[in-house]
């Protein structure tokens, strides 16, 4: 299955194929500022499975750690995904592709929480153990 995802002003599209390597929610602080919101919807995808189909040109790249390179469009600002080169991973905002069926199976970062979630999902207190956290759960 192909979904089509959009910038805020529609100038840059996406697309993802197949299925995402995982869905959940970031609760850390970068997170949460980057997005605006107490909580990030996240899409993980193996980098070939994501696509620019239009508008590459107005495509901006932000990178604070060596853990995320988040883009965004140039010309409105919307937010798009963040590439994850030490996971080999692309995490394309939730929101930004409306057709995906979202089927969130954990929380990362539970300790940064600022809305504490009861929905009987692991809350892992950081990162899975694989992608270089403790993997430790902690109670909701």
């Amino acid at each position: 299955m192909t979904h089509v995802g959009r910038c805020f002003c529609g100038a840059v599209e996406l697309e993802v194929s197949g299925d995402p390597e995982a869905m959940g929610y970031c609760h850390c602080q970068s997170c949460r500022s980057w997005s605006g919101g107490p909580v990030n919807a996240f899409s993980l995808w193996k980098p070939e499975d994501v696509r620019v189909t239009a508008g590459a040109e107005h495509i901006a790249t932000f990178q604070k750690t060596p853990l995320s390179q988040r883009q965004y469009c140039a010309k409105c600002g919307g937010h798009l995904m963040t590439n994850h080169p030490p996971l080999g991973l692309v995490d394309v905002f939730a929101a930004t592709i409306p057709t995906l069926a979202f089927r969130p199976a954990v929380h990362v970062n539970y300790a940064e929480t600022v809305l504490p979630m009861r929905d009987g999902l692991p809350k892992l207190k950081d990162f899975p153990a694989s992608f270089g956290g403790s993997g430790e759960e902690i109670p909701e």
